[in-house]
């Protein structure tokens, strides 16, 4: 079949919701000839260099994965009053103690860990032989039939385990029925928040963990890179996304974005109202992707052509309240106080008072989530310990006129201001990404 020039632009329109010409016309000869062959347009020549990340993600380790459930049970015994088991459902911290995927059903699937002991996972028995495949180390199961009560269940593990009286703690994602089913089951037990010790696991990082960030950290880096240097005028928000989106997956990742232009980007989380990019627009980008489950999460605000003068000053006001705030984040010191210290710069250079034109704290912990504790905002009094890792993202947001936000991940230190996970923050409007 022999395609024209206008019936290729036309398909590649349809495949990609509206993908410019351009990049077809930017691809490599190559490039252009496989996406004729596959129906869909090329990424535009930068994005040609993007590669997959390859042996550098190095998974979790068995030893990893035991030492995790160690310290919780150390944390669940140094608690006051202590701790005498954890209740985990599917989420991120099944992920982080088992290494387990699994899609929560209606049919319960927990991970029990005693203060003493080993743990237990309790699940459906049709399933038993697709858990036993992602067992990451060596864990019990007991399985339940379709007319059984796994609250039975697990109720009669925790009572041979000498817990029946003891205080459980319940991981913050869990389900209300899951909840409410083990507790009506196991009356005599005392049901509370497991916080303490879920996030007192999770909010500092080992070196590996840090590691995955980074690599994160830079496969967002490649992939913003490459989508700057192919923003044309008349592109919508839309493209860009499904530019970054395929960006990830040629380097074998998947991810997420936000892409806002102009006005639009005075909303931090986006707007549905259509957007096409003009020459001296701010094009806001926010997302990010995972490694191994560690997330990143980056902003970017770049500019098509000579950016406004506006736009630059607030450029210039929000990287001196990321270097501030990076400044402020020291071991010891209260998340507030790194909230304050942003808020300060911004304040002071005439957007404020407080969130008037800051309208969000300043960061948030990252990890397995990508919103996880503890949060860098106003009265929190946790204090920063080494290896907590946060997002360091202020902004000023004009309604109506336009919205600027530079995000970075940093990791708290031994000693000394916080150290950027990213490879360095945003040197420029014109040159987001170094």
């Amino acid at each position: 079949m022999k395609i024209s020039r206008r019936n290729l632009f036309k398909s590649a329109s349809i495949t990609l919701g509206g993908l410019s010409a351009t990049a077809l016309l930017e691809a490599s000869p190559a490039a252009r000839a496989w996406a004729v062959q596959e129906g869909q347009a090329p990424l535009p020549a930068p994005f040609e260099k993007l590669r997959p990340l390859g042996g550098r993600a190095k998974p979790i380790r068995m030893e990893e994965f035991q030492g995790r459930v160690a310290r919780a049970q150390e944390l669940m015994a140094e608690a006051k009053p202590r701790f005498d088991g954890l209740y985990i459902t599917p989420g991120a911290s099944l992920v982080y103690f088992t290494g387990i995927q699994w899609w929560p059903s209606e049919r319960l699937l927990a991970l029990l860990i005693p203060r003493h002991g080993e743990p237990v996972l309790i699940g459906p028995s049709f399933e038993e032989e697709r858990l036993r495949e992602q067992l990451r180390w060596p864990i019990d199961i007991r399985v339940w039939q379709e007319d059984e009560s796994p609250y039975i269940l697990a109720a009669k593990w925790i009572s041979e385990h000498g817990i029946a009286t003891g205080r459980v703690g319940i991981e913050e994602t869990t389900r209300y029925a899951f909840f409410d089913g083990l507790r009506n089951a196991a009356r005599t037990l005392e049901f509370v928040s497991a916080d303490q010790v879920t996030a007192g696991c999770r909010s500092q990082k080992s070196e590996h963990e840090l590691e995955l960030m980074r690599l994160a950290c830079a496969a967002t880096f490649d992939v913003y890179r490459a989508t700057f240097a192919s923003l044309r005028e008349g592109m919508t928000q839309e493209e860009v996304g499904n530019l970054i989106s395929r960006g990830y997956e040629k380097m074998g990742l998947s991810g997420y974005s936000i892409v806002l232009f102009g006005g639009a980007a005075a909303l931090p989380h986006g707007t549905r109202v259509p957007q096409a990019l003009h020459e001296g627009m701010g094009v806001l980008i926010d997302g990010g992707t995972s490694v191994e489950g560690y997330q990143s999460d980056i902003t970017r605000t770049g500019v098509l052509g000579k950016p406004p003068t506006q736009l630059t000053r607030a450029f210039e006001i929000v990287r001196k309240a990321q270097d501030d705030a990076l400044a402020a984040a020291v071991a010891g010191k209260e998340c507030g106080s790194v909230d304050g210290a942003a808020r300060k710069v911004i304040t002071d250079a005439g957007f404020g008072p407080d969130y008037k034109y800051f309208t969000h704290r300043v960061g948030h912990g990252i990890g397995m989530d990508g919103h996880e504790w503890p949060y860098l905002v106003r009265g929190n009094h946790t204090t920063l310990k080494p290896g907590m890792t946060f997002s360091d993202e202020p902004g000023i947001y004009v309604p109506r006129q336009y919205g600027l936000r530079c995000e970075d991940l940093m990791v708290i230190t031994e000693s000394g201001p916080a150290r950027l996970l990213t490879a360095g923050f945003a040197p420029s409007l014109e040159t987001p990404i170094a």
